[in-house]
């Protein structure tokens, strides 16, 4: 036979003296001296085996002799393992308490140690995660008690070589990372250095990753280094050491992923921007069937036996009325004693009792609650077996339809819910339940049983006898044939958690018990030792239903018993002369594990074992090792009987007992790969990953069975070949009650040929097995569709994955052998996702070592990667009512965030392979010089370039080319004008401000800048102030002095260690000669305080202005040329970058001109500024619009509260607006504002941000006069939060179309803005895949990958904007992401520095197009966006062109190819967790580094990895590399509202951050 099936004769498994090729007069002595036969343990047998053959073995240097011995016994194959003998292993384990003993095999535990002894020699070495001192919980092991003391064994049998101990592991640990740290990682720190490539270690860095991170394109550019270029030098206390831990663990991550790997799946790529994910193609050399078409199999015919009854009711009548006395059923209590005897009599008596209550005694006689057909709760806990039996046979007397459930211990029990949805769909009305288990259910105030969550409103219905009514004589139950009414609803829980019901008809409930009777030889008044969950499946088919039919007797054990005395089913079996026993290989395990303490065991009597979970393979080893210890106690090989069930198709295969103790079950060793495609195949010459299977019997009496392919149409299988085992009979379900659709693809299958002819006229139902029927009609079973996971087109199943994560030491590390394994659909396919509780003692490093021990066993034994791997504290996996882990509902914990494990590890870079194809950048984007000579319109494209309108004529005050004569002419003009009012938190006037005043001050500071500071023409003054009206007049007194002001920020008081040293950085790079500041900071900046963070003694001369001289200057300087310095506009980028920009006299007067015809900013218009005054938009409002517009201004005080002052100001003549509270140099600043009756307001995000989240109706509020609210920030525009807040102001009269944004940058401080005429600002959705390619796709909302993008404003006047390529400098179409390059009037002159270095940086503020119009001097905004004419027409009855800002190129990052920008994947990341406040991204040497600020308790913080890993890769395509979660403010946001991600990235290097956790994923 070319299938791997065995028989006794068959060659896949030969006689025990074909496994070695030993000389074979060795053979018999060799038996005879290790005694086979004899009663001889384990460990001795072992060891004398190893002894006697390690002569023989040829065995490699510097391996010990008995490393590698391979022995096949008629038991089992299995490897000498490289730890402990078996026997000393069961006790060894039992002081774990491990639970799940089903799942070892000595050969597949020698398989993993051999799979992790070559991975040893890999020296692959895993980064282990940082975690915050106060995560690291250490349970103390007073509250830990083992379930069992005997730690007699506990050191025996040494470790293994594939076992490297813990010390071992660490030291390999720390000697990697002291390697990685010794490398010379000498980079210099980002904001330091002025170069602009890397050196030493991070250099190496980025040559690698080039190479292997990004793929397969090897030359695709890598993305920016560590090293930023700045203009000027920054402080040096930014400065980042890159030999910190960090930096280390992220160049140990490198070196891992390094490594040879998985080979990825062939990939293909189809135009710019369509990204496909890469198809599994199928494997050339993967293994195919090649056996031949099976054949249907058919059982033995159902025999007719004479006196079989004609339904279970008419069976139950005979016993009960023929033979009361006959014991029915024994139960126990916890002590082993027997507790109850129910004999036939009395289930007869009472059932008939329950049957008429419930028929007569629920409702109303003209209405009863419950009628024959209607569905009614049974709610017993497991040590009812007799309460349960009887109400379940009053169900069937009474003819209503019993459905057993499980007791709902609290009001949310995992999947209590669920249940509760069954028996909604079922309309259940009524749950029978038992006097005790009816008091200890949860109860409400008033004592009555609250209602359970998910479950329809029940009426409690005790049937212990005492509370029922006799029923009259006259009454009898009709006791009819068996029909196809439905006898009673089996629930079943499905792979995703849902609760389904499966009905049994009374004709399949006889037909099945007959089946059961004919195949298991059951006769009356046999006994029959249960220890199964009576509810349900085989406890409820042998213990409840056929024991009646043929009047047997079952010892019931409950599994509280169980608990205390694993050994008593075993004992029960002995006292009471037990024919068969009905248990799971948990069982048989726990007997292994106690059986030392009883000495009087015979198992003489059991004719029949029967193992319920013989369908899953790895019962075999229990049922081996079982044996091997109870064969001396009489218990013969034969009696073993496996055998497969389902909820649908009832019993499938059993094994019977046979008489023939020379017919050896059939059993075969599969390869794992061959299994991964469907395949059955010997094991190959890889002999590590094998899955021995045993026989579950044959096909049941009167049933035929087939093996049809898992998907698509149930095609037959063939011979070789892993499929669904289908059953046809009666004795299987009828259907999933009340779901037609579900029934029909499960209870109706008609399989065909491949000719497609079905094979039978009736239809089949599928079992959920997967399997295959071997020689002799013997069905094997190697798994189950719940626990299928398909992995890149491979099939794996969950229990194997747990067998060999069981198998990796130290095996102890798992808490009772807790392992939840399933899958998870990231990226279009599945991912395995493995959840283990550990001990609660174990270290970190433990923890750490068995996590890297586990991924690799799985990755050699089953040659898939697992995706995640997460460790929770014990006892804290939802269980199932009988102890179990709860699978369905831990998935949805991890999937939800709320599993909170206190070790996770991801590995997404090994698992991953389905990423598209990195992007080779295609040349010829752009618009080529031929296009443009043609025309415009060029094979429709439209250059992108837009216009706003133009100036017009200058009015009376347009005709001042300078500042400083507008105040002048101001002065004269309106004298009494206010420009400014400050009023105090309490909104009382502190001061105020008019044109004359301001003009007087101004012209006192002119002469004290000449009187005292001796200061000439064009010399720089630092202007040092709080926001208010000395800041103002300074500035103007500087205008008047001729002098250059540069206004700079003032230290903050608290903290000045990281404000000042920038103040004087500034101060130093504008070069300075005065500062000029009040009478406070003066103080401050001399002060002790001040010296230990920079040195005092070099600060130019500081002018205090609180004391004025009383005279004005000689006379007032005039600018000879316009073109002249007017102000230095000196700023932090959000890149890092510090640089001056020169605004020139002509620049700032087109730019107050612009803005003022854009907003119409008429006299007497108010104006209300939330914005930091020092640098760009909002220095310009605050300071140059003022006398130009003759505005009026308010400003206040600290105190109120931020969101009432924004508000009140606008809305109220009385308050004011706009103090900053600030919070430290990089951190975020709130600003409070804008102006009274304002009827235009300027404010930053961070404003906006806070009014929506401290959201309060506040009365008195009326902002119906605001006609434009500008929101400031230099990157895209924030739609939800402009949403937000017109939502919420709404009621309070703003108009949603008042609230815009505008766009500005460095070289040209607005470009557009939104104004009070023209269209309304539009928002379009683009599609997200295609900006990564460059290009704009325009899409419908809702549309997958859609990004909604808000136009920035309307372009002012005067202003033109051109969309170019900002590699070649050539213009581009409107279908493409573009630079935008500005040409006006107010663009910026140059950036002014201290070196004088503007080589880099001369294009940005005249560069010129490199094809069509090159004559034009452009200013290059360093942001990226694009143009699109819109259907709306502007003033002048144009259509109107809006420019949309995508990012700044600065920030864009360049990963596999395609260009990302940070804000888009940080909205994926903070939209998957509730707790995630605020996340910040950055890539570092192709990795990508993910920061969260976590919002809620530390324990939630390692639920967010997966989650931030997960949303990443199916938004964006890109593996997160390190995921960081901090505290709250941890990320720096400057005082426009924009995330500075290189000084988070900087000290994130510098191990700065304190974080919470670091994931570092493989």
């Amino acid at each position: 036979s070319s299938s791997a099936f065995l028989s006794s004769q068959c060659p896949l498994h030969p006689p025990p003296h074909q496994a070695f090729s030993l000389p074979a007069v060795f053979i018999g002595p060799l038996k005879r001296s290790i005694g086979i036969n004899s009663d001889i343990t384990q460990k001795g047998y072992e060891k004398k085996r190893s002894k006697l053959l390690g002569a023989y073995l040829p065995h490699p240097p510097g391996k010990s002799p008995n490393s590698h011995l391979t022995f096949k016994g008629s038991q089992s194959a299995f490897r000498r393992p490289p730890m402990a003998s078996s026997a000393s292993r069961y006790h060894r384990r039992r002081s774990s308490g491990t639970r799940d003993e089903r799942y070892r095999s000595d050969v597949h535990t020698e398989a993993v140690q051999a799979a992790l002894a070559k991975h040893k020699e890999r020296k692959v070495a895993v980064p282990m995660p940082s975690k915050r001192r106060s995560l690291v919980v250490q349970t103390s092991m007073d509250a830990y008690t083992p379930p069992d003391t005997s730690s007699g064994s506990e050191e025996e049998g040494g470790q293994g070589e594939g076992t490297p101990t813990s010390s071992q592991g660490s030291i390999g640990m720390e000697h990697w990372i002291s390697r990685a740290i010794h490398q010379g990682s000498t980079t210099s720190s980002s904001s330091s250095s002025t170069q602009s490539g890397g050196s030493g270690a991070a250099g190496r860095l980025a040559d690698v990753l080039a190479q292997t991170h990004v793929g397969k394109s090897g030359n695709a550019p890598s993305t920016r280094l560590c090293v930023l270029v700045c203009i000027n030098t920054c402080v040096s206390s930014l400065g980042v050491p890159v030999s910190s831990r960090v930096s280390a663990k992220i160049q140990q991550l490198v070196n891992t992923l390094k490594q040879p790997r998985r080979p990825p799946l062939r990939e293909f790529f189809v135009d710019d921007f369509e990204e496909l994910l890469e198809v599994q193609q199928p494997d050339p050399n993967q293994p195919r069937p090649e056996g031949s078409q099976m054949v249907a199999i058919r059982g033995e015919p159902l025999g007719v036996v004479t006196n079989w009854p004609p339904s279970l009711e008419a069976a139950l009548q005979r016993w009960g009325t023929i033979s009361p006395k006959a014991p029915c059923l024994t139960t126990m209590d916890t002590n082993g004693k027997p507790l109850y005897v129910l004999t036939y009599g009395k289930l007869w008596s009472r059932s008939i009792k329950v049957a008429y209550n419930i028929l007569h005694k629920l409702g109303t006689k003209q209405e009863p609650m419950v009628r024959p057909g209607d569905r009614v709760a049974l709610v017993f806990p497991n040590n009812d077996p007799a309460a349960f039996m009887v109400a379940f046979y009053g169900c069937l007397l009474a003819e209503v339809v019993p459905v057993p459930i499980e007791v709902p211990l609290t009001r949310k029990d995992a999947g209590s819910q669920q249940i509760g949805f069954l028996l909604g769909s079922c309309g259940v009305t009524v749950a029978l339940t038992s006097d005790a288990c009816h008091k200890g259910l949860p109860k409400g105030p008033t004592g009555e049983i609250p209602q359970f969550k998910g479950w329809p409103k029940l009426l409690w219905f005790v049937t212990e006898s005492k509370h029922l009514s006799k029923p009259p004589r006259d009454w009898f139950p009709h006791i009819k044939d068996a029909n196809n009414d439905t006898a009673y609803i089996e629930y079943k829980t499905c792979k995703d958690g849902s609760v389904l019901g499966v009905t049994v008809t009374r004709i399949a409930l006889l037909t099945h018990c007959q089946a059961l009777t004919q195949s298991c030889g059951y006769t009356e008044a046999e006994i029959i030792v249960n220890v199964l969950d009576f509810k349900k499946d085989v406890g409820l088919w042998h213990g409840i239903l056929t024991s009646v039919m043929n009047m047997m007797h079952v010892i019931s054990i409950p599994y509280s018993l169980m608990k205390v005395n694993p050994l008593s089913w075993i004992q029960k079996v002995c006292q009471y002369k037990g024919k068969v026993a009905c248990v799971k290989s948990r069982d048989m395990h726990w007997a292994l594990v106690a059986h030392r303490d009883q000495r009087d065991v015979n198992l003489n009597s059991l004719r029949m074992l029967v193992v319920a979970d013989g369908s899953n393979p790895w019962s075999i080893s229990s049922c081996d090792a079982f044996l091997n210890v109870f064969q001396s106690k009489g218990l013969r090989p034969e009696v073993i009987c496996p055998c497969a069930s389902s909820a649908e198709a009832l019993t499938v295969a059993i094994r019977r007992p046979t008489d023939d103790s020379n017919q050896p079950p059939g059993r075969g060793v599969l390869s794992m790969q061959g299994l991964s495609y469907s395949v059955i195949r010997v094991d190959s010459e890889e002999r590590l990953s094998v899955l021995t299977v045993q026989d579950v019997g044959t096909v049941m009496p009167g049933a035929l069975m087939c093996v049809v392919k898992p998907e698509g149409v149930p095609q037959l299988c063939r011979t070789d070949e892993i499929g669904e085992l289908c059953v046809c009979s009666i004795a299987t379900g009828m259907s999933y009650y009340g779901l037609s659709g579900m029934t029909k693809n499960t209870f109706e299958v008609f399989p065909m040929t491949s000719s497609g002819a079905p094979i039978s006229e009736y239809p089949f139902t599928r079992t959920g097995l997967l399997g295959f029927i071997g020689p002799g009609g013997l069905v094997f079973v190697s798994g189950k569709m719940d626990g299928l996971m398909v992995v890149s087109g491979r099939r794996h199943n969950a229990d194997d994955i747990v067998a060999t994560a069981l198998a990796v030491e130290p095996m102890k590390f798992v808490y009772r052998g807790r392992i939840a394994v399933f899958s998870v659909t990231v990226l279009h396919d599945e991912r395995i996702v493995v959840v283990a509780e550990q001990r609660p003692d174990s270290t970190e490093e433990d923890s750490f070592q068995w996590m890297s021990r586990v991924l690799q066993a799985i990755d050699s034994i089953h040659n898939v990667g697992v995706f995640c791997l997460a460790l929770v504290p014990a006892n804290t996996l939802p269980k199932t009512p009988l102890g179990g882990i709860h699978l369905s509902e831990t998935k949805q914990l991890f999937l939800e965030g709320s599993l909170h494990p206190c070790n996770v590890l991801m590995c997404p870079h090994t698992c991953v392979t389905n990423l598209p194809k990195p992007r080779q950048k295609q040349p010829g984007l752009s618009i080529g010089p031929a296009s443009v000579m043609v025309g415009n319109l060029v094979s429709g494209k439209r250059i992108a370039q837009a216009s706003g309108r133009d100036l017009g004529q200058i009015e009376d005050n347009d005709q001042f080319l300078f500042l400083s004569e507008v105040l002048q002419w101001r002065a004269q003009t309106t004298p009494d004008h206010v420009l400014f009012t400050l009023l105090s938190s309490r909104g009382t006037v502190l001061s105020s401000l008019t044109c004359l005043q301001l003009h007087k001050r101004a012209e006192k500071i002119a002469a004290m800048l000449m009187e005292r500071g001796h200061l000439q023409d064009g010399d720089h003054v630092a202007l040092v102030y709080p926001p208010g009206i000395d800041l103002v007049a300074a500035f103007y007194g500087c205008l008047y002095a001729g002098c250059v002001p540069i206004t700079v920020r003032p230290p903050h008081p608290q903290n000045i260690a990281t404000t000042l040293p920038t103040v004087k950085m500034i101060v130093e790079v504008s070069r300075s000669a005065c500062v000029m500041t009040s009478q406070v900071i003066s103080k401050l900046l001399k002060s002790k305080e001040a010296s230990a963070a920079v040195d005092v003694r070099s600060w130019p001369l500081v002018l205090d202005t609180d004391d004025l001289p009383k005279k004005k200057p000689p006379q007032l300087y005039k600018p000879s040329n316009p073109d002249t310095l007017a102000y230095l506009d000196f700023s932090v980028s959000t890149t890092g970058m510090l640089a001056g920009v020169k605004m020139s006299h002509t620049a700032t007067s087109a730019f107050c001109r612009s803005i003022k015809l854009q907003c119409e900013l008429y006299p007497s218009r108010e104006v209300a500024i939330c914005l930091d005054p020092y640098c760009g938009l909002g220095f310009v409002t605050y300071v140059n619009m003022v006398p130009l517009q003759e505005l009026e201004l308010r400003r206040v005080a600290l105190g109120t509260p931020l969101r009432d002052r924004v508000l009140k100001h606008v809305s109220n003549p009385s308050n004011g607006a706009a103090r900053r509270h600030e919070q430290g140099d990089v951190s975020t600043r709130k600003h409070k504002g804008t102006s009274g009756r304002a009827q235009t307001s300027f404010c930053s995000s961070v404003a906006l941000c806070v009014c929506v989240c401290l959201f309060t109706v506040s009365r008195g509020l009326d902002l119906s006069r605001v006609r434009t609210c500008v929101v400031v920030a230099e990157e895209r525009p924030r739609i939800a939060l402009t949403q937000s807040f017109s939502k919420l102001f709404k009621d309070l009269g703003l108009h949603p179309r008042a609230v815009s944004t505008s766009f500005g940058c460095r070289v040209n401080l607005a470009i557009c803005l939104q104004g009070t005429s023209g269209p309304d600002p539009t928002t379009v959705y683009v599609d997200m895949r295609a900006l990564r390619h460059d290009r704009v796709r325009l899409v419908e909302r809702g549309s997958p990958h859609s990004l909604p993008l808000m136009e920035s404003g309307k372009i002012l006047p005067g202003v033109r904007i051109i969309i170019a390529n900002p590699e070649t400098k050539g213009p581009l179409g409107d279908s493409h992401l573009g630079e935008i390059w500005v040409h006006c009037t107010h663009n910026g002159s140059g950036y002014f520095t201290v070196y004088g270095d503007e080589a880099l940086q001369s294009d940005h503020f005249n560069s010129h197009l490199s094809f069509g119009d090159t004559q034009t001097v452009w200013a290059r905004t360093g942001y990226l966006g694009f143009l699109r004419r819109t259907e709306l027409t502007d003033a002048s009855g144009e259509r109107h062109d809006a420019l949309y800002v995508v990012g700044a190129l600065d920030e864009a990052m360049e990963l596999r190819g395609m260009r990302y920008h940070p804000i888009d994947i940080e909205t994926s990341v903070i939209r998957t967790h509730k707790s995630i406040m605020e996340c910040a991204v950055f890539p570092w040497t192709n990795l990508l580094v993910v920061v969260v600020e976590l919002e809620g308790s530390e324990q939630e913080a390692l639920d967010l990895v997966p989650l931030v890993t997960n949303a990443v890769l199916e938004e964006h395509y890109l593996i997160v590399g390190v995921v960081v979660v901090v505290d709250i403010g941890v990320i720096p946001i400057n005082s426009r509202g924009e995330k500075q991600r290189m000084h988070l990235r900087d000290g994130f290097l510098a191990d700065q951050l304190d974080p919470i956790y670091v994931a570092y994923n493989m």
